[in-house]
């Protein structure tokens, strides 16, 4: 389902979502839903995961743990300074103990230039891959709490930060989010019992269940 918006006889100007095979007459009766209430409803779910601290620290723990496993190339730089760290180490005993020979010198040098190298490779990576910090990761989540839901760019960026898709059922919805497990399935009857509700008895869906439809949220500019 895609944002449509239609204007009445009033000048009224009435934002909904409607089925692209609807738009196509390729034979769809999904009827259009308010946009209000759908994408309302939706902020709402983002403002339980916002609130949630529990669930925040654990999605924060994933991350941390995602962004250990991205990097390959930081890993195998790390390992090849610790390789050639033992070489060193190695030739220096030699040296104390007194077992030197004419190539031991040269080796020495060849892995501390070595050695040299893969430092700066290493600060390069680091620099241009920075890892994020447990707290810079919360503090990133809890910015968003101060958001203000009534504003049209505040909506935006929290449904184009949480929201991966939302599937509208014709008896229910389901929520993909942004992060593993993700998913929340909610009744039509949970946002009937809502503040959303008079928006809802104001463009009710069928009651049939035979219809499922991706909603791609997009929001008016007004």
């Amino acid at each position: 389902m895609v944002g449509e918006s239609g204007t009445s006889k009033t000048s009224t100007v009435y934002r909904y979502y409607k089925c692209v095979g609807v738009k196509k007459h390729s034979g769809c009766d999904k009827k259009t839903v308010k946009k209000d209430w759908i994408e309302d409803f939706v902020v709402k779910q983002i403002e339980k995961v916002l609130f949630d601290d529990a669930l925040l620290e654990k999605i924060a723990d994933t991350i941390m743990e995602i962004q250990g496993k991205e990097n390959t190339v930081l890993p195998m730089l790390r390992k090849q300074y610790a390789d050639i760290q033992r070489g060193i180490d190695n030739l220096l005993n030699a040296i104390q103990q007194g077992i030197v020979t004419p190539s031991t010198k040269q080796r020495l040098e060849d892995l501390e230039k070595q050695k040299s190298d893969i430092s700066v490779q290493i600060i390069k990576e680091e620099m241009s891959k920075p890892l994020l910090t447990k707290d810079q990761i919360l503090f990133w989540f809890h910015r968003f709490r101060k958001y203000n839901t009534r504003r049209l760019d505040h909506k935006r960026r929290l449904i184009d930060s949480f929201i991966n898709t939302i599937y509208l059922y014709d008896d229910k919805m389901v929520i993909t989010f942004n992060y593993k497990d993700g998913s929340e399935t909610v009744s039509l009857r949970e946002i009937e019992n809502s503040d959303l509700s008079s928006d809802l008895t104001a463009s009710a869906l069928p009651k049939s269940t035979s219809f499922v439809r991706s909603l791609s949220i997009l929001l008016f500019h007004y």
